[in-house]
């Protein structure tokens, strides 16, 4: 059984936070993005991140890190729970052939996050702009996006808007919409 705290608004967890996460609270903060808010025992599985989602009321992302065979492109999928991933069909769409996941040593280089809290805010840590974000057309077209903080023990509720139009101007990264 999962524990998962009471949904909190425009407001950090309480205590120490580690560094990845204090600093995607503070762009948050920043930018004027309100957001709800759930801490819980690590959400590290889409199984695990259901209970999560019924709390915030939105479903929470499944984010992928991936790249080419060459490890050269570097790619962040947000995709919604449900849906299958097959890469033939977003390697067509993407000009980019042999996907598969990236290395966890790329994950944390290029956007601080640990396997299991990938996530969007993290495009904050890659200032070289070495990832492409791409967003499944219904996480794209819907009111709300969820995510972790870059960190696992919190899931975030975010105005999809306000991710595009706030947050991917702030750390320069374009979408590209893809359909799975």
């Amino acid at each position: 059984m999962m524990d998962i705290s009471p949904l909190y608004h425009n407001a950090r967890p309480d205590g120490e936070l580690l560094p990845q996460e204090a600093a995607a609270f503070a762009l948050l903060e920043e930018l004027g993005m309100d957001y709800d808010r759930v801490s819980s025992d690590p959400a590290d599985t889409m199984e695990k991140c259901a209970a999560v989602s019924e709390v915030l009321g939105v479903p929470i992302c499944k984010n992928l890190f991936l790249c080419n065979r060459q490890k050269t492109q570097f790619y962040l999928l947000c995709m919604g729970p449900g849906k299958p991933f097959h890469t033939k069909d977003l390697s067509r769409q993407i000009g980019s052939a042999r996907l598969s996941f990236a290395p966890e040593e790329a994950l944390w280089e290029l956007l601080g996050c640990t396997p299991g809290s990938a996530t969007v805010l993290g495009l904050m840590n890659d200032t070289e702009h070495r990832v492409r974000l791409l967003m499944e057309r219904e996480v794209y077209e819907a009111e709300f996006l969820s995510c972790h903080p870059c960190i696992c023990t919190s899931s975030l509720k975010l105005k999809t808007a306000d991710v595009l139009q706030k947050l991917l101007p702030r750390t320069g990264h374009e979408v590209t919409v893809v359909d799975l």
